[in-house]
């Protein structure tokens, strides 16, 4: 199938010297990195704007300007929808979402997965008790990106504070974070065991 490789030993997240040009300047790369099933790995960009493009580019929500990038088995630019379905994305800034009610907006995002309402409802709020101490406003988008239990998730800028608890959540799933520069990375690295 075009697009597709064979699952034989890959990773589940590989960039080949990916970069991303906007309105004439190259935000970030190249970046070539991989990152294992289960794997965590936290990336230093540079600054915030090349940390927002390679996490976007990570999740398959934007393509690169040049380079490729798999998930899984599939080319992202090839295979946006079903490189999409592996990896849950969480971005820095919260979102345009109403907040105010946590149901409403799990049920926002089980539709956009096509997950049963009421099974996302209580894996959401099984979820957010590991969560504990975490301010809503990345909370309820990382409980967003977990529900359909994606295999790869992608973290903009987390806070090294929050390290430990989206751990806890994310279970065995891959991690990869962007950061804005290497004392963050270290930072959140250290917090969590993720090799910067």
């Amino acid at each position: 199938m075009r697009g597709c490789r064979s699952w034989n030993s890959m990773p589940l997240l590989e960039m080949r010297s990916v970069t991303y040009v906007h309105h004439g300047r190259t935000l970030t790369g190249p970046v070539t990195l991989a990152l294992e099933e289960r794997g965590r790995l936290a990336y230093a960009c540079g600054d915030a704007f090349a940390a927002c493009a390679l996490s976007l580019i990570a999740a398959a929500i934007v393509k690169p300007s040049t380079g490729t990038v798999f998930i899984g088995a599939f080319d992202t630019r090839v295979q946006p929808v079903h490189s999409k379905r592996i990896a849950g994305y969480v971005q820095h800034e919260a979102g345009a979402h109403d907040f105010t009610s946590f149901t409403r907006y799990i049920e926002y995002r089980a539709a956009l997965w096509g997950l049963p309402r009421a099974e996302s409802i209580v894996r959401a709020r099984a979820l957010l008790t590991k969560l504990d101490g975490v301010h809503e406003q990345f909370a309820y988008p990382l409980v967003g990106a977990l529900i359909a239990m994606p295999q790869l998730l992608v973290l903009d800028r987390p806070q090294a504070a929050y390290a430990l608890s989206i751990l806890e959540a994310a279970g065995g799933c891959a991690i990869f974070s962007t950061h804005a520069d290497e004392r963050d990375a270290e930072r959140f690295a250290a917090a969590c065991g993720v090799p910067a």
